[in-house]
C-alpha cells in the first residue's frame, strides 16, 4: 500500500533506543514490545506498522520490500553487503567498536591463526586487506570462550565496554570498524513512498540532532 510504511526493527538495545527517536517523529507502539508476543506491532500513526525480527534479518527484510525500512547495526551491514538499501542516516545509538581481541598474555600471531567470529565476511575482508591469511571459524556466540579453548588464536567482535573481553583474560587488539543504528530503506520503496519516506528520514535526523544537543 502507497500510504503505509512498514519498519522493521529488532529487540535489545538498538530497540530501547530507537523507541525514543521513533516518539520524536511521532511513531509510538500501539502495545508494549516487551510484553507482546507479536510480530506485527501497530503504532499510533495512522501510516506506520513495526515488524519485530531477528536483529541479522532486518537488511534481508528491507531488501528484499518485506519492510519498506528498517533500522540496523553498521556492523550487521558490513557483514550482509546492504545490497539493494539506501542508508541515509546514522541514528548515533548503539555505539560500539568492531574489533579484533586475543589473550592479554600473546602477542598476535604474524603467520597463518585461527579467528572466531559471527562476522565472517568482514573477518575475511580485514585479514585479506592486512596481507593476513587466517582460518575463519564461524560460531553464534560466546566467542571470548574460543582463546580460552584453544578453538583460535583471538576474535572479531563488537566491543562495548570490554568487561567480557577483560574477565575472560582477553584484550581489544585492533579496530575494524566504528558502528552505530542506521536507518535504511528499500530502493524501490522510496520511489514508490518517496514523500512517506522522506518525512520519515527528516523527522528521525531532527530527532537525532536534538539528542546530540543534550
Amino acid at each position: 500500500m502507497k500510504n503505509q510504511l512498514t519498519i522493521a526493527l529488532s529487540k535489545g538495545r538498538i530497540l530501547d533506543e530507537t523507541l525514543p527517536l521513533l516518539k520524536a517523529a511521532g511513531i509510538e507502539p500501539a502495545e508494549d514490545l516487551k510484553k507482546s508476543r507479536k510480530l506485527i506491532i501497530p503504532t499510533h500513526h495512522p501510516h506506520v506498522n513495526l515488524l519485530i525480527v531477528r536483529t541479522t534479518d532486518v537488511p534481508t527484510y528491507v531488501e528484499y520490500g518485506a519492510a519498506d525500512a528498517g533500522v540496523s547495526g553498521k556492523d550487521v551491514l558490513l557483514e550482509h553487503g546492504a545490497h539493494g538499501l539506501y542508508e541515509p542516516l546514522d541514528l548515533k545509538i548503539a555505539r560500539c567498536r568492531l574489533m579484533t581481541a586475543g589473550p592479554v598474555d600473546e602477542r598476535p600471531q604474524f603467520g597463518r591463526r585461527r579467528v572466531a567470529t559471527k562476522f565472517v565476511n568482514i573477518a575475511k575482508r580485514f585479514y585479506a586487506a592486512q596481507g593476513q591469511q587466517a582460518e575463519i571459524i564461524k560460531l553464534y556466540g560466546s566467542m571470548e570462550l574460543a582463546p580460552l579453548v584453544g578453538l583460535a588464536d583471538e576474535i572479531v567482535d563488537v566491543v562495548d565496554t570490554g568487561n567480557t573481553l577483560r574477565a575472560n583474560g582477553l584484550a581489544p587488539r585492533e579496530l575494524i570498524a566504528h558502528v552505530s543504528a542506521r536507518l535504511i530503506i528499500n530502493k524501490a520503496a522510496m520511489k514508490i513512498k518517496h514523500q512517506l519516506l522522506q518525512t520519515l528520514i527528516q523527522d528521525l535526523e531532527s530527532a537525532v540532532n536534538k539528542q546530540e544537543v543534550l
